[in-house]
């Protein structure tokens, strides 16, 4: 057995909404442990990001794919597992989206498209992979919840019911599958400095920026590369003894 249980040379692993961001970061971390990806996400721009990653010994291939379409997702799941040599042994759900609106007036038709990333889809990729993962006896998924997994946020309704879903989701896979070799862990970024947080940044919203980075005992919002190390502990063997856990990357946050 390879002494260092961080290492994913070898080990197969899907990134969805890979083409930037935490997920990327995450596809990052997994890449420089020595793991081949598959990257999804409906941006062009992953093609860029997977050829960036690639190399002869850790190959990263990209597919463009709406998750929001089921068709699309079960077709990028069988490319994706094409690529991998018919098989996975990680999986990180990472593809997310938001919409921002006073909840008296959200729109339904957002509130279906926020489910639909954050938590349809993500349920989907999860039973795909885990029928392969519990045919071979093993398996790493990581989903991706939120601190809002913990609090209900401000006109982010759907957001905050998707992320909370993706929590009691993640410790129900868990119940069911580490016994037979699958582990099922989130993360939950704390607020990272990244494009979904957009309306959230100094220009935007001044007061609630102030706010928040008050309450951070970091002192700092996150990065994509604050996601690469967890990502890589969650889909070793270093976890083998760790399933159903919802892990804050807050720099502190919650306990404040």
């Amino acid at each position: 057995m390879n002494p260092n249980p961080f290492d994913l040379s070898g080990k197969r692993a899907i990134v969805t909404g890979a083409a930037g961001g935490l997920s990327l970061g995450m596809a990052t971390g997994l890449h420089e442990a020595g793991a081949t990806l598959v990257l999804i996400d409906k941006q062009d721009k992953v093609q860029e990001a997977a050829s960036a990653l690639s190399t002869p010994d850790a190959p990263a291939y990209a597919i463009v794919a709406d998750l929001r379409i089921r068709e699309d997702l079960n077709d990028a799941f069988s490319q994706a597992v094409e690529y991998l040599g018919g098989g996975v042994d990680i999986l990180i759900n990472g593809a997310g989206t938001q919409a921002r609106h006073p909840s008296e007036a959200f729109p339904v038709e957002e509130w279906d498209d926020v489910l639909e990333v954050n938590l349809n889809a993500v349920f989907q990729m999860c039973q795909l992979a885990g029928r392969l993962m519990l045919r071979q006896g093993y398996g790493k998924i990581v989903n991706v919840a939120s601190m809002l997994s913990y609090f209900g946020g401000f006109t982010v309704p759907a957001y905050a019911a998707s992320k909370g879903g993706v929590a009691q989701l993640t410790k129900a896979l868990s119940n069911e599958w580490v016994g037979r070799g699958v582990h099922v862990n989130a993360v939950a970024p704390g607020y990272m400095d990244t494009d979904m947080n957009i309306g959230l940044r100094p220009e935007n919203n001044p007061v609630r920026y102030e706010e928040i980075t008050k309450r951070i005992p970091a002192g700092r919002w996150g990065t994509p590369d604050d996601m690469k190390y967890i990502a890589v502990f969650l889909s070793s063997r270093a976890s083998d003894y760790i399933s159903g856990a919802i892990i804050p990357v807050d720099g502190g946050y919650l306990e404040r």
